[in-house]
């Protein structure tokens, strides 16, 4: 893959054994060996690689490089032990939210059930000093429903914009971070401007839970865990940064391997971990059993859009979705078919060798796609290289399949069935056709979008 906006360079996307190309963690830590003491410390020394990032480091300033790095496990300490000292005008609340497609990655691991596993989980955080463990799946009932509503939209104004369709998803970083510095203008025009599950959760937390808590944003720590690093430069992007409150939406993002890191050097199993209820954004509440998206292998934006337009644009109820696979597993195809016409036209794209084939049909004009789902990562989320790699750097395909096992096991459920979230569209957001919904729920992508000096975020 060859960079086009870096002198036609090679995308250094290497393994992660490579340790003459990558750059680790401590060579970019600001530790002068000054810092005090404290029980995280012997945790702080776990080291990700660049070459971990699906996005290439042709495409990453240093800068960029720099800040992925602080978002380790050495700043999620720090703020653990920023907590136990006196000085309670530092303290933050520290609030983890977990994404579903990291919740089969631990229960496969540790051979636990998923609604086990959750619990364990939330249990291991709050023995750290945790405050909160919520659960993302809300956040992507928003995204689904906002990319819903903006694919209708988008349909129906067809012919009259040139960059209407076809609409591909905004939910993967991977995916952003290629578009916008190596495809440009092409394609970033038909990313749906819907944000990501992550990125609303942010929202969710700094704005909504903050104010049921009488919080300024600032005063809260929010740690994703989540199944890839990309998602560490998703969250560094400046639009999801509040400079009146000096405060990111998510102030740092931690893998699943991540977290398994911390257990084994804090010698801690699983297994021995007592189960603690997840919390909910809403005050009293627990989380209860956790449900999942339609879609095998993401957050289901595929079959959930795919069903919504069928219903809205040509009155058609889909039960079931049946894909067409292409030209391999990880490109596959959906149709709706009215009066002998196919009138809608889907796609699924994962992995960077079917995103180029996609593009390479976009610039010759034979792009027939109304919508693409696309993930960086062949086989999907679940397949996020912060969880399904094995030690050498390769993917773990027993593990993959364990977890794709688990996750297609849990319940699904509509985003239109949630309840909490038609309140809160009406309580919080003012309706969902207000400026609110637009500003709190929405984004912009745009060709190099992310300048170095752009990201002169304080951490």
């Amino acid at each position: 893959m060859k960079c086009e906006n870096c002198s036609k360079k090679e995308c250094s996307k290497k393994q992660k054994n490579d340790d003459t190309q990558s750059t680790s963690v401590d060579a970019l830590s600001s530790n002068d060996g000054s810092e005090e003491k404290n029980e995280f410390d012997t945790l702080a020394n776990a080291k990700i690689l660049l070459s971990d990032c699906l996005a290439c480091d042709s495409c990453m300033t240093l800068e960029e490089g720099a800040r992925v790095f602080q978002q380790n496990q050495k700043e999620f300490f720090r703020v653990l032990n920023l907590n136990k000292k006196c000085d309670t005008s530092k303290h933050k609340v520290l609030a983890v939210s977990l994404c579903p497609q990291s919740l089969p990655y631990f229960a496969a691991k540790f051979n636990l059930s998923v609604n086990e596993a959750a619990k364990r989980l939330c249990g291991f955080l709050k023995s750290l000093g945790v405050h909160y463990v919520f659960d993302t799946t809300i956040a992507a009932d928003f995204s689904i429903l906002e990319s819903q509503r903006e694919f209708v939209q988008r349909y129906q104004r067809r012919n009259q914009e040139e960059h209407a369709l076809p609409m591909f998803a905004s939910a993967c970083p991977g995916w952003i971070r290629y578009a916008e510095r190596v495809l440009t203008n092409l394609v970033t025009p038909h990313i749906c401007t819907a944000k990501s599950p992550q990125q609303i959760m942010g929202s969710l937390v700094k704005g909504y839970f903050a104010r049921q808590q009488n919080l300024s944003p600032d005063k809260i720590f929010h740690v994703v865990v989540a199944p890839c690093y990309d998602k560490k430069l998703e969250a560094l992007r400046e639009d999801f940064y509040t400079a009146l409150y000096n405060s990111a939406e998510v102030d740092c993002v931690l893998t699943s391997g991540e977290i398994v890191q911390i257990m084994e050097q804090k010698n801690v199993s699983m297994k021995d971990v007592t189960e603690v209820a997840v919390d909910s954004l809403f005050d009293g509440l627990k989380e209860g059993d956790v449900v999942r998206h339609d879609g095998k292998r993401s957050d289901g934006y595929l079959e959930h859009i795919f069903k919504h337009a069928a219903k809205e644009l040509f009155g058609v109820d889909v039960k079931e979705i049946t894909y067409k696979a292409l030209k391999n597993k990880d490109f596959q195809e959906v149709t709706l078919e009215k009066d002998g016409e196919t009138v809608l036209r889907f796609a699924a794209a994962y992995g960077f060798r079917n995103i180029q084939n996609m593009v390479l049909k976009l610039k010759k004009g034979k792009f027939f796609y109304h919508f693409v789902e696309v993930l960086a990562c062949p086989g999907g989320c679940l397949n996020g290289k912060g969880q399904a790699q094995s030690e050498d750097g390769k993917p773990d395909r027993a593990l993959l399949a364990q977890m794709e096992e688990v996750y297609t096991a849990i319940p699904a459920r509509l985003p239109e069935s949630n309840l909490h979230v038609q309140r809160m569209y009406q309580d919080w957001l003012e309706g969902m056709d207000s400026k609110k919904v637009q500003d709190t729920l929405h984004t912009s992508y745009s060709a190099g979008s992310q300048s170095t000096s752009s990201l002169d975020i304080k951490w």
